[in-house]
């Protein structure tokens, strides 16, 4: 037999130990892999070792799972093959002459590129080194011009396919496509308004976001030519999405359907060369890999944890609180937006929702307001989801801050690009808010396309 500790004890040493090693700069897959089987060796007996397949394996064959590397590599074959710089330059001619018009153009190019992407670093990096160029050469204020870039970047977290909600629904034993459907209109609505906030601010200032000079605007039809340009992958966005909301195919199907239209959009555009697919590939692998062994670390540090009673603890802890429903919600929101501002999303998934998703479910529907309990999973789903954009944005370890200054101009300090989010973090808050009191947000549309 292993060594006796209390829970309240074990609470405090498994996660004290995993936020030093995080904090010592160590990476979150091997940290809580490595910590999780110390942890099973020093408290375990041969019940608890049982932990590491019986945890392991079913992530290894989940068939939900392999959406992951195929819409990986759809979004890496569409950034080789240059799309997404074409993208932006018909976006930003087409609103170039409007006050604010790049920022929005901006905005509206990264929602597209989320609906294509699902991985957020690949968003912020690429719109970084494309439009925050462009926008500083016409006088932008440079914090409209970052805060855009980071706050568009953050939206293929809740804009289908999302990877993240693939990982979320498979951990919360959800379907993937209703939490697809949910994530849409939160996610167009956090859109507009980013869009609203820069075109608002840039008409009552100019100088912030001025108007492409006449000489350089393009005419109507030379508008629409440009749409035109864009409608191959376009094309393959809606039907993608189409297949999955309709019922038609499965998301790992339409992941497939993704991949081979990424070839064919590719071909169209005279960039599919071996080269093209070699380099997607890789990005594929590394990007995958990393994604699957923070998985296997995480699940096996959260199963142990449970099987020591941790979850009996956090439910009777939040019991205690004597907070109701909503009260136990709101701290839980408050909970994910402190872990997101040290932590990785794909480890604040996996160590947080296993535990919360069962406390939610034991509240009941009619606590919140809701219909059903699967409403009631979903309206959680969506609300994880939403929180987690707003990690990407919060000082002082969100990613999308870093993401960021790795291709930002050298003397734009980092202070500014912290300052830059707080305006579109707000707006998340605003828009996490409207989501927990209006769950019809999130619900309307699932309960159309399911019933």
């Amino acid at each position: 037999m292993g060594l006796d500790i209390s829970i309240e004890l074990l609470t405090l040493i498994m996660f004290g130990s995993l936020l030093a090693l995080l904090m010592a700069g160590l990476p979150l897959a091997f940290v809580t892999g490595g910590l999780a089987c110390v942890f099973l060796f020093v408290l375990g007996d041969e019940r608890a070792l049982n932990i590491v397949p019986s945890r392991i394996f079913p992530l290894m064959t989940n068939y939900q799972l392999s959406a992951i590397p195929l819409f990986i590599f759809m979004a890496a074959m569409l950034e080789r093959a240059g799309l997404i710089n074409e993208m932006f330059d018909v976006i930003y001619k087409v609103l170039g002459g409007v006050r604010g018009g790049l920022a929005a153009a901006t905005v509206l190019a990264s929602t597209v590129l989320a609906a294509m992407v699902g991985v957020i670093g690949a968003a912020v990096v690429t719109m970084g080194i494309i439009a925050l160029p462009a926008m500083l050469n016409r006088g932008y204020d440079p914090k409209i011009a970052m805060g855009s870039i980071m706050a568009g970047g953050t939206l293929g977290i809740l804009i289908p396919p999302s990877i993240l909600a693939i990982i979320y629904a498979v951990v919360a034993e959800q379907s993937v496509g209703e939490l697809f459907i949910g994530a849409v209109i939160p996610g167009l609505m956090l859109s507009g308004f980013y869009i609203l906030y820069a075109v608002i601010r840039c008409t009552i200032n100019p100088d912030l976001g001025p108007a492409i000079p006449v000489s350089e605007r393009v005419s109507n039809i030379e508008k629409v030519r440009l749409i035109g340009r864009m409608s191959a992958p376009i094309a393959l966005i809606v039907v993608v999405l189409g297949v999955i909301f309709s019922g038609v195919a499965t998301p790992v199907e339409a992941a497939g359907i993704g991949t081979f239209g990424a070839f064919i959009v590719a071909a169209i555009h005279r960039k599919l060369d071996w080269q093209t697919v070699r380099e997607a590939s890789l990005t594929t692998l590394k990007a995958s890999a990393m994604v699957i062994w923070i998985m296997f670390g995480a699940t096996i540090f959260v199963g142990l944890y449970v099987l020591e009673g941790g979850q009996q603890f956090v439910q009777d802890s939040l019991a205690a609180t004597g907070l109701g429903p909503w009260g136990i919600l709101i701290l839980m929101q408050v909970l994910l937006v402190i872990l997101g501002m040290f932590l990785d999303w794909v480890g604040i998934l996996l160590l947080c929702v296993p535990i919360f998703v069962p406390i939610i479910k034991a509240l009941g529907a009619q606590a919140f307001g809701l219909e059903s309990a699967d409403d009631l999973v979903l309206w959680f789903g969506v609300l994880y989801l939403v929180n987690m954009q707003m990690s990407f944005l919060s000082p002082p370890f969100g990613y999308a801050l870093f993401y960021l200054r790795g291709v930002a101009p050298a003397e734009i300090p980092m202070s500014d690009i912290f300052k830059s989010a707080l305006p579109f973090l707000a707006l998340q808050l605003v828009g996490l808010v409207i989501c927990m009191l209006v769950p019809e947000v999130i619900t309307w549309l699932p309960n159309i396309v399911y019933d």
